[in-house]
């Protein structure tokens, strides 16, 4: 019980620019730290449908910025990095090993700026244009995403220069579990609520990681993060224009 603890914590302080209240680590709870991911997910939804609620009688523009923003201040920008790592990356069209540097590459070009303000621009279009959006689907796109993250790095060949390389194989059923809590985040808003934003966030995050892994020949936080940042894109899409 100790490891999951800390596992939840890890994550915690790993993946939100939230403040932990326990900041701890250890080795042994570091694919526990995945399975809590989904936990983490939460307090990020939360935080994404509470703006929603709290800012309803806002200026439409207001509302829409912060709520757009929202997952992203909450994340203290981490996930973003990645995203426009791997579009700097993938759209240089380079060769492999290429790719792979530019991935690497702490600069910033043009094809990550570019991607960003396409980023920025969609999500935003999306919150303003929305009349109503499902508070239950905001709370649990983050944790839908997120139950996919845990699985794409125990179950996808990580890349060389990859922190994931040292992970080792997955022990105890952890993907097991993850996919319970997936099932969870997706099924809840579609039974409760006929919300289908976890279940487009999962599906844009397959989709994304996917392409990712392709050009790039591995699994890696960077592409975990691009994925991420399209599949809640996708799930916010379709919990506002699906309804």
């Amino acid at each position: 019980m100790r490891d999951w603890i800390c596992g939840f914590f890890m994550a915690w302080g790993m993946f939100l620019a939230i403040p932990c209240p326990r900041k701890i680590w250890s080795e042994s709870a570091r694919q526990k730290m995945l399975v809590c991911m989904p936990l983490v997910g939460l307090l990020a939804g939360g935080v994404w449908a509470g703006a929603w609620l709290l800012l309803r009688g806002a200026p439409g523009p207001v509302r829409a910025a912060v709520c757009a923003a929202a997952p992203w201040l909450v994340t203290g920008f981490m996930h973003l990095d990645g995203y426009m790592d791997v579009c700097d990356a993938v759209l240089s069209r380079r060769d492999l090993a290429t790719r792979q540097r530019i991935l690497k590459d702490s600069h910033c070009g043009a094809f990550a700026v570019i991607c960003m303000v396409l980023l920025a621009m969609g999500q935003w279009s999306l919150f303003l244009a929305a009349e109503d959006v499902s508070w239950l689907g905001l709370l649990l796109i983050p944790a839908a995403t997120r139950a996919c993250a845990g699985l794409a790095v125990l179950g996808l060949r990580p890349m060389g220069t990859s922190q994931y390389a040292a992970m080792g194989p997955a022990r105890g059923g952890y993907g097991a579990v993850l996919w319970v809590l997936l099932a969870l985040s997706v099924g809840l808003p579609l039974w409760l609520d006929g919300s289908f934003g976890p279940l487009a966030a999962a599906v844009g995050y397959g989709l994304a990681v996917w392409y990712g892994f392709r050009n790039l020949d591995g699994m890696s936080g960077d592409i975990s993060g691009f994925a991420l940042t399209l599949g809640e894109l996708c799930g916010c899409g379709a919990a506002i224009l699906w309804r």
